[in-house]
């Protein structure tokens, strides 16, 4: 059997978006399913919108999801004078030739089209007949086009979709190099696939309607076509093709917003593909499993609640250690000085880790331990922090700066002291503690957030809040 050869072409316009990855995905996938080769080419012909800051972001979106490619990555504007040979080949066997018609012309062909209700394509003006080679015009500024054939059909032999057939009659003549010699997508995308050998090429089927044109190209060329697997787009929950308006829909504001990229590539490959029941896989597992009988034809619908739910997985099943250093950009985001003492960072994620859904997430509700500036919630405050909460408090406090060695197990005992003298149930001295030193009524156990928090934080944020409650009393002036 022939090496499978798959890449990835994205055009570096913008940053790497969910579509896209999920292209990159499915070739990674098949070709180390395949123990073949994966290629990462930029088609950057498009100098105009192709910008240095759109390829560093597919390349660092690539390295963040770890698809390692095995070749490239690629560059077409580093390539054109394998297409100006190819280019030749087509001119000297009669199968391309020079255009002068002129973008007024064809402009005005085009409006007449539209005008009697024609579908616009080229007239076949400049078209030499049968076996005609004409020579490159010296005086005229020229395109180059592709001699397509006019009759017959051209089918797609398509690997998810089944046959697709097109009537070569609405195929015109593909321009394959402007007026200043560049050649044009289509025709860089064949001549690419058959230097690098592709044997497979995977993608979104918005490109189907370009496959005729390169399949012809292919033979023109002398070459066997490659296998095609046009899989479906991906769509928003509203059905419409997934866009901005549906939220972040690029790698790197995933990345920024907190996700995991083992969640990104797990959510990407459900989004088209099935393996039975199954949801959630590991790396080595899509390897073994993937394969283009899996992948549907209807389109894959993107639910933002599912992919929340699915980060929160692998958030929860990562080490402390691993989470605690991968927080530390966000805590870097956030403003808030990053704690130097490791046990510390991965006692304060023990507590939250169950709780978020992000990594950003994690860092927001950790504002009560990375920063002793907090803001007491005054609806909290008037419903806990009350008079009579005041005794309770400072009977705490006693028994908190009593505690020698603070360990979960002292504070417990602490409480459960409190709780005698004071007659109080739990959850009426633990609330107005919450309060107290989280600034809201949600948060861990509160033995929890005090182990962390440590005693003389802890301290401190009590005798703050009775403070507050003294400032509150008859007489003791504006507050």
């Amino acid at each position: 059997m022939t090496e499978v050869r798959t890449r990835f072409a994205p055009s570096p316009t913008g940053y790497l978006h969910i579509g896209g990855a999920r292209t990159a995905l499915f070739n990674y996938l098949f070709a180390r399913h395949h123990g073949g080769k994966f290629i990462l080419r930029i088609e950057d012909t498009d100098r105009e919108r192709s910008t240095p800051e759109a390829i560093n972001a597919i390349l660092e979106a690539m390295k963040w999801l770890e698809l390692d490619y095995d070749e490239g990555p690629f560059y077409q504007t580093e390539r054109h004078a394998l297409y100006k040979k190819r280019i030749r080949q087509l001119l000297d066997t009669g199968k391309a030739y020079p255009c002068v018609c002129t973008p007024q012309e064809l402009d005005a062909k085009r409006q007449l089209a539209q005008k009697e209700k024609r579908k616009p394509a080229y007239d076949g003006t400049c078209r030499p007949g049968e076996g005609v080679i004409l020579s490159l015009p010296e005086s005229k500024p020229y395109t180059i086009r592709f001699r397509s054939p006019q009759n017959g059909t051209t089918m797609v032999n398509d690997l998810v979709k089944g046959d697709v057939v097109f009537d070569n009659r609405e195929l015109d003549d593909l321009i394959i190099a402007r007026t200043d010699g560049t050649p044009t997508y289509n025709f860089c995308v064949v001549v690419d696939d058959i230097e690098m050998k592709v044997t497979h090429i995977i993608r979104g089927d918005d490109h189907l309607a370009n496959t005729p044109r390169q399949i012809q190209l292919y033979h023109a060329l002398g070459h066997t076509l490659p296998q095609f697997a046009h899989v479906p787009l991906i769509l928003g929950t509203d059905k419409a093709r997934l866009s901005k308006r549906h939220g972040a829909t690029s790698v790197t504001a995933y990345r920024d917003m907190g996700y995991l990229p083992e969640a990104v590539v797990n959510y990407l490959v459900r989004l088209g593909w099935s393996h039975g029941d199954d949801e959630i896989f590991t790396r080595e597992e899509l390897i073994e499993k993937f394969a283009l009988e899996g992948v549907g034809k209807s389109a894959g619908v993107f639910n933002p609640e599912k992919f929340l739910w699915l980060n929160s997985h692998y958030l929860k099943s990562h080490s402390l250690a691993q989470l605690a250093d991968e927080i530390i950009p966000f805590i870097k985001a956030k403003g808030y000085p990053v704690p130097q003492d490791r046990q510390w960072l991965e006692k304060m994620v023990a507590t939250l880790k169950e709780r978020a859904k992000t990594l950003a997430e994690l860092v927001e509700q950790a504002h009560y331990y990375l920063s002793d500036d907090i803001s007491i919630d005054e609806k909290a405050a008037n419903k806990f922090l009350t008079a009579e909460i005041a005794a309770p408090l400072n009977c705490l406090i006693q028994k908190l700066t009593a505690v020698a060695d603070f360990t979960e197990t002292a504070i417990q005992q602490a409480f459960t002291e409190a709780l005698a003298k004071t007659g109080l149930q739990m959850g009426k001295l633990a609330q107005p503690v919450r309060v107290a030193l989280t600034g809201s009524t949600t948060s861990p156990g509160i033995h929890d957030v005090i182990a962390v928090l440590g005693k003389e934080r802890t301290l401190k944020r009590l005798h703050t809040a009775i403070q507050r409650l003294d400032t509150k009393k008859p007489g003791a002036g504006p507050t």
